[in-house]
């Protein structure tokens, strides 16, 4: 929505017949999610008419010697996006998005909250002065490193210390590791990471910053488990080390920050019932105790109430760190899938109801992710390329109501991407050497992602020659178009005709060195010319 506040003070100078009047103009905007900034001039002209003759929707009201114009008109959606809504902006892909264009991003969408996986500075740099509130983290492989307290004492120094002043960046928590206690580690990071964690938080006190920001550990789910969500606990091996954790990170003033991820529950277990990895089901429920559970993360978030509530800490504040459905990758990573979960993520977060064991609740939450990552280890499963609620270049996958409202709106596209040329690769319909496509399509999806082309996926559906022309062209995009990579022993042809099909795009990837700088003019001068040629207009 935008309103345009005309206030103005009439004034007649002695001796003269012509009336000054000072107008002050406010404008205020509002995209679908986000809040433009406040523009706020004074204006001093000749009155040449009767204020009261303008209309054009204009409303007015008198306040002593002021009189008010206020003209609306809609721009586009109302409302704020969930209170506690928070996005995570990973940047494993072999085109990034330019920090610069990521955080306009968040800020078109009125996202103010965002978990980093570490703290590049490139990424910090973008942030300062956003006013977005970072959770920047330590990633696993320098867990073992803070172990010594002069090096946690740098790392501080470097990351938060020197972003802490007016205009730098609002970092509210420190990672330390991600999941580090997943099975696939073999224990690596047992015996660092709580020592990891009270150095940061150490180093944060010593800093003067300790007050404000909080040092913890992002965990998976399955550091906890029970039958039902009141028999939660810690699970038996690292019992003792969850409860040292969670002791410290209590005395800190620290949340616990867990991720849930009702995805996986479908893809480990081929009987898991469908809809309740949903929060629209209801034909699957579990019944503990009198207390009804109508979706699978209600269940996992209360499993973790009651293994804190089994430590004597059942009140301590909980994080969702990661939460999210993939739209690719698997057969059941949909992007129509993705919509569904989200809408209902979206209204219960909006609407505070909390779950059963923390009834009536805020939960702060980050949804995972922000972007497609096409370089991302795919041993977890090909869909962990795909978790963006935004394509690879910001484009907008599905519809999505950031205030959980409901509506059928999208979010807000990334906004100057520059693209490659508009040159695809494919398998030549004239090729000879037929017997060497399958080596060529093993060797180009070595080095690109072919993740779309598997079972389930959204191109499992082409034929041979759609796979192979899939494959060159996920290479010969990833190689940013250089002279040879559209080979393949003579196999693979350029053209310049999109070979996509209605539900298989065939990429044409970012430039690597747009980094988001094309002058754009900025929408608050639109929005002020306009509307101040408008309003003269209608005075003359």
């Amino acid at each position: 929505m935008l309103s345009l506040c005309c206030i103005f003070r009439r004034t007649r100078r002695r001796g003269a017949n012509t009336r000054k009047a000072t107008f002050y103009i406010l404008i205020e905007a509002w995209s679908c999610s986000s809040h433009i900034s406040n523009l706020l001039i004074s204006i001093k002209i000749t009155e040449r008419r009767k204020f009261l003759s303008l209309g054009f929707g204009f409303s007015v009201c008198e306040m002593g010697t002021l009189q008010v114009f206020k003209l609306t008109l809609i721009l586009g959606c109302f409302g704020s996006i969930a209170e506690g809504l928070g996005v995570n902006w990973g940047t494993i892909a072999s085109h990034p998005l330019p920090p610069k264009t990521v955080v306009q991003l968040l800020k078109d969408n009125g996202i103010k909250k965002v978990k980093l996986f570490d703290a590049d500075s490139n990424s910090m740099s973008a942030l300062a002065g956003s006013n977005v509130e970072v959770m920047v983290a330590i990633p696993n492989n320098m867990l073992s490193m803070m172990t010594d307290y002069d090096t946690a004492k740098k790392w501080v120094n470097r990351n938060v210390t020197r972003y802490n002043f007016d205009g730098g960046v609002n970092v509210k928590y420190v990672a330390v590791g991600n999941e580090p206690f997943l099975s696939s580690y073999n224990g690596s990071f047992l015996n660092v990471t709580l020592p990891a964690l009270e150095n940061i938080q150490k180093a944060l006190n010593e800093a003067g910053v300790g007050s404000s920001v909080k040092a913890t550990v992002p965990l998976n789910a399955d550091v906890y488990n029970g039958d039902l969500p009141s028999a939660g606990r810690f699970v038996t091996g690292i019992a003792d080390l969850m409860t040292q954790i969670v002791t410290f990170l209590n005395q800190s003033g620290s949340p616990f920050v867990v991720n849930i991820y009702p995805f996986l529950s479908l893809y480990d277990d081929a009987n898991f019932p469908f809809d309740y990895a949903f929060f629209d089901g209801g034909s699957n429920t579990v019944n503990d105790n009198g207390i009804v559970y109508t979706n699978v993360f209600d269940a996992n978030f209360d499993t973790l109430v009651s293994a804190l509530k089994a430590v004597n800490l059942g009140s301590m504040e909980i994080i969702v760190g990661e939460v999210g459905w993939p739209t690719d990758g698997n057969i059941n990573a949909k992007a129509a899938y993705a919509q569904r979960f989200y809408n209902g993520l979206m209204k219960k977060l909006a609407s505070n109801t909390g779950t059963p064991l923390r009834p009536n609740q805020y939960i702060e939450m980050y949804l995972f992710g922000l972007i497609d990552e096409d370089s991302k280890s795919v041993q977890p499963g090909n869909f962990e390329r795909h978790w963006g609620i935004l394509k690879y270049d910001g484009q907008p996958k599905f519809n999505m109501d950031l205030t959980g409202q409901g509506r059928d709106v999208t979010l807000v596209p990334a906004k100057g991407v520059q693209y490659q040329s508009k040159t695809w690769c494919i398998l030549d319909p004239k090729a000879q050497n037929q017997t060497a496509i399958g080596n060529n399509i093993n060797y180009a999806c070595t080095f690109a992602d072919c993740t779309s082309l598997g079972y389930g996926s959204t191109c499992n559906g082409l034929d041979s020659s759609g796979n192979a022309s899939y494959a060159f062209n996920a290479y010969f995009q990833d190689q940013s178009q250089v002279d040879g990579s559209c080979d393949f022993q003579g196999l693979a042809t350029e053209t310049a005709q999109d070979p996509s099909t209605a539900g298989c795009n065939f990429t044409i990837q970012i430039l690597l060195d747009s980094f988001g700088y094309r002058v754009l003019v900025p929408v608050k001068a639109v929005l002020f010319h306009v509307f101040v040629s408008v309003f003269f207009e209608m005075l003359w």
